[in-house]
């Protein structure tokens, strides 16, 4: 941990004399706190990497504090190493996690694995019933999965353990999975039917558990880890917080070979260091040079999250998600994933087709126009499990509040729905009700941008195919404007 704050302590990498001096800091100073002199186009490119690089840990970081920290963030949970179920989809209440998932109740559990390393069990669960428990790190990588795809519907023990556990696999364990960092989010994710269905999931996830590898031994608990500082965060702070949120989320993230490079140029910033870090304390000058490079890195991501992946019916189709190998140091893929919607699955879980955008390219507005999404007889989505359209603010990424209390269209809702006399879908997607003739298959918009995404679970890679990623044989329809 980090030893108490020294205000006169400079950063690790300095502005020019003439900078240096317009911001009150002289170069004795800076001297006598061992920096190195650079200009502030460096200091600017520094920061801009450190943001693209920091962004989906600081992100991670924050929705840590607000859902197993701080219990008065109106979106806490449970503290670590403790599964919090609901047996419910999420609204638009639920703000801790950008374009959430209102297709599964969650179950959530946030690891701390520094003591030991922990057992995770689920039961059997019917093959018809779609279920997987996606873990994630500190870096956001998805190190491994349990499930229907993954280890099938059978109930079974999985060990999971942190970078520095060197134990042996014990008896009973089916399969040991390994963190990059010591601290990280587990996602269980449990089809849901219908309302009916509610008993079912609630019985299931009753069955969810987790305890320390000690206690399955039934062996005496090893010492606790150290009593760790976690500054505070929430989602709300990072644009104004990111440095420092970075230099508290790093105290947990362990430096690996592949960010060995990029963690040492955060250092010349002086983020990541045993050193203290206080963005506010540091030369206005450096300040706004870091603020630059945190605009620039955010305009980056963002165009690369506009033009990644390939164009299919104006959606965006590829494979953003995976685990280290899969990033393979590439930090603004990593970004842009955590951007367009932290916490997604790897391609062969679930594929994400996302759109902003008409079938003419025009950007999608719930408050000037409506449009419709059909799809061809025979041409559903092909899927193993289920598949979703979600209905997203276009600015904020968060479910909207909207009369109906729909979120999403899913295939468990297909009977309920009308078809086209040729065997078509047809989804309404505007923000006042098309009439009750229609209403069943109405997706609410906002009044105002759009943004919708795909959810295709278990995607099959068979023809007609979603896999390969951007390469398969089905293509998503477009969004069609109709006024």
């Amino acid at each position: 941990m980090k030893s108490s704050r020294v205000k006169t302590l400079a950063l690790a990498l300095g502005v020019t004399a003439a900078t240096v001096m317009t911001a009150g800091c002289n170069s004795s100073k800076q001297e006598a706190a061992g920096t190195e002199t650079a200009d502030v186009g460096e200091v600017k490119a520094l920061a801009e990497e450190a943001f693209i690089y920091g962004l989906p840990i600081v992100m991670n970081y924050a929705v840590m504090n607000e859902l197993a920290l701080n219990k008065d963030s109106g979106q806490y949970k449970a503290p670590f190493n403790t599964i919090a179920s609901e047996a419910r989809v999420f609204t638009y209440q639920d703000t801790a996690v950008v374009t959430p998932n209102s297709d599964t109740p969650y179950s959530m559990l946030w690891l701390d694995l520094r003591a030991e390393p922990m057992v995770i069990s689920v039961p059997a669960v019917e093959k018809n019933r779609y279920f997987s428990v996606q873990l994630t790190d500190g870096n956001t990588y998805n190190y491994g999965y349990i499930g229907s795809r993954a280890t099938g519907s059978d109930g079974g023990d999985y060990l999971v353990a942190g970078p520095d556990w060197n134990g042996e696999t014990p008896d009973g364990i089916k399969q040991v999975f390994r963190a990059t960092t010591p601290l990280g989010l587990t996602i269980f994710r449990t089809q849901l039917f219908n309302a009916e269905d509610l008993a079912n999931v609630k019985k299931i996830q009753a069955g969810y558990r987790v305890q320390p590898l000690s206690a399955f031994l039934k062996q005496p608990a090893p010492p606790a880890a150290a009593q760790a500082a976690f500054p505070p965060a929430s989602n709300a702070g990072i644009k104004s917080e990111f440095f420092d949120y970075l230099d508290a989320a790093l105290q947990f993230v362990p430096e690996s070979p592949q960010d060995k490079a990029i963690r040492a140029k955060l250092a010349r910033l002086g983020i990541g260091t045993d050193a203290p870090f206080a963005f506010k304390e540091l030369p206005a000058a450096r300040r706004a040079a870091m603020m630059l490079g945190m605009k620039s890195g955010a305009e980056k991501i963002d165009t690369f999250l506009n033009s990644g992946g390939k164009t299919i019916n104006g959606w965006k189709v590829g494979s953003m998600f995976g685990d280290a190998a899969f990033f393979n140091g590439n930090w603004m893929m990593r970004a842009a994933a955590a951007k367009g919607g932290i916490y997604g699955n790897n391609a062969e879980e679930a594929m994400y087709p996302m759109t902003r955008a008409d079938a003419n390219g025009e950007v999608l507005d719930g408050s000037k126009h409506k449009y419709t999404l059909t799809f061809d007889a025979g041409q559903l989505p092909p899927v193993n499990a289920f598949w979703s359209v979600t209905m997203y603010d276009g600015t904020s990424q968060l479910l909207i509040q909207n009369p109906i209390n729909r979120y999403l269209i899913n295939s468990p809702m297909l009977p309920g729905m009308k078809t086209n006399a040729d065997g078509s879908l047809t989804l309404y997607i505007q923000k006042d009700s098309p009439g009750k003739d229609k209403e069943a298959n109405w997706l609410p918009a906002p009044n105002g941008p759009i943004y919708m995404v795909m959810r295709l679970y278990w995607p099959k890679t068979e023809a007609p195919s979603v896999l390969p990623a951007g390469s398969g044989s089905w293509s998503p329809p477009p969004v069609i404007r109709v006024d």
